[in-house]
């Protein structure tokens, strides 16, 4: 029953609890400014970048050879990977949300991929690693969703376990929502429109994370709950 399911949610981090399309934006315009690129650019920029997300290695390798760039590849990136964190914001009621699932007695973790410097300067720089009990980042740890491995991480690092089952909301059916049943999680699955929604395997499907919230919390709250 959901009820007996131990209190742990795990959430994935871009385009789940961050607007990364929107912090895009903000960098291809500024970076279309930079280099002197012509208006037009940032239309193609977006484009490349929904083509090729999240393979950043070929999205930079691409930018350099149409705009003709005297950076290097990995010069683009890890440019990019310092900007980004300061561009990035959570959805709305992102914060406040997670913050009302601790004080109801959950454990609430985050499982990214990504590279370290890049995640972990988002997760810090929104205040999202001051505000859950623990993250795991798939660079810093050797392994990927959906790989159950780094599920695990993340659940120890909340003080819980997998055994107990929990919950993973996230956008990407592979990644987080597969992933997350692998590893014996109910998942609830973000659809933003990037993926055949008759594919999903998931327990539940929302628009965002705070609907996803609203669903974890439903039946705790109702009268007769058992849950621990």
């Amino acid at each position: 029953m959901i009820g007996c399911v131990q209190r742990l949610a795990l959430f994935d981090l871009d385009r789940t609890l961050l607007d990364l399309d929107t912090a895009f934006l903000r960098w291809a315009a500024e970076f279309a400014e930079q280099q002197h690129l012509g208006p037009e650019s940032r239309a193609w920029l977006v484009a490349r970048d929904r083509a090729t997300h999240p393979h950043r290695e070929t999205f930079f390798s691409d930018v350099r050879e149409h705009f003709a760039l005297s950076e290097s590849v990995e010069e683009l990136w890890a440019a990019y990977r310092q900007r980004m964190p300061d561009l990035v914001r959570c959805y709305p009621g992102v914060l406040s949300g997670i913050a009302g699932l601790r004080g109801a007695g959950w454990r609430v973790g985050i499982v990214t991929n990504g590279m370290a410097d890049n995640q972990l300067g988002k997760l810090h720089r929104t205040g999202l690693a001051e505000l859950v009990d623990g993250y795991a980042v798939s660079e810093a740890e050797g392994i990927r969703k959906p790989e159950t491995g780094l599920f695990e991480i993340a659940a120890q690092r909340c003080g819980a376990g997998l055994s107990l089952g929990g919950w993973m909301v996230g956008d990407n059916l592979i990644a987080d929502i597969e992933g997350g049943r692998a590893a014996g999680l109910r998942t609830i699955w973000i659809d933003r429109g990037t993926w055949p929604a008759h594919e999903h395997r998931a327990d539940h499907v929302v628009a965002d994370a705070v609907e996803a919230i609203a669903v974890m919390r439903e039946p705790l709250e109702q009268p007769g709950s058992t849950a621990p």
